[in-house]
């Protein structure tokens, strides 16, 4: 019987990035190895997971939270709330961009915790949104459970092929559940 690994979250900082960079990395990797091609994944990771890339998103105002073993320290899951740049957005909307944890701790109610720490940092926004790959079937409910509702769908560019996302919203201000 393995023992339950234990974790802690803090807000990331600029020192960070190539931490958050790994575990987009790696997470894409686990969650699309068999589904995307080799260079497809290689590729996107190469320019979407670098630590340049998420120094960008903390230049531009993003928050990240990080989820680390408590024994060792170890770098396990983050999420990340930025700008939207999808074309569902409005004014007064908010999106997180990645909520990654590595599969063993998924079920652990780490997704929801940094779930949490994303929401609490949205004071002030109508809608959190989100795209997620249409056919992960364990994300979307987890999303639907976290109060988040169909808006509409996009194609993802993974290495020249497009793929269907489900983008998603949650109200974040009463007002704005007819919005959704």
């Amino acid at each position: 019987m393995t023992a339950t690994i234990t974790w802690r979250l803090r807000e990331a900082g600029p020192a960070d990035v190539e931490t958050l960079a790994l575990i987009g990395a790696a997470t894409f990797l686990e969650t699309f190895a068999g589904i995307l091609d080799r260079e497809a994944i290689v590729g996107h990771c190469a320019a979407q997971h670098s630590g340049a890339r998420y120094a960008a998103y903390l230049a531009d105002g993003a928050r990240a939270w990080l989820a680390e073993a408590e024994t060792g320290g170890a770098p396990v899951g983050f999420a990340l709330l930025g700008k939207p740049d999808l074309d569902a957005a409005r004014d007064g909307d908010i999106e997180l961009k990645r909520i990654y944890t590595l599969s063993r701790f998924h079920g652990s109610g780490l997704g929801g915790a940094l779930m949490t720490a994303a929401v609490n940092a949205t004071t002030g926004y109508r809608r959190l949104l989100l795209g997620v790959y249409a056919n992960n079937a364990r994300a979307l409910a987890f999303y639907r459970k976290q109060g988040f509702l169909d808006l509409g769908t996009r194609q993802f560019n993974v290495g020249g092929k497009l793929y269907d996302d489900r983008v998603l919203a949650r109200p974040l201000d009463p007002s704005s559940l007819d919005q959704a």
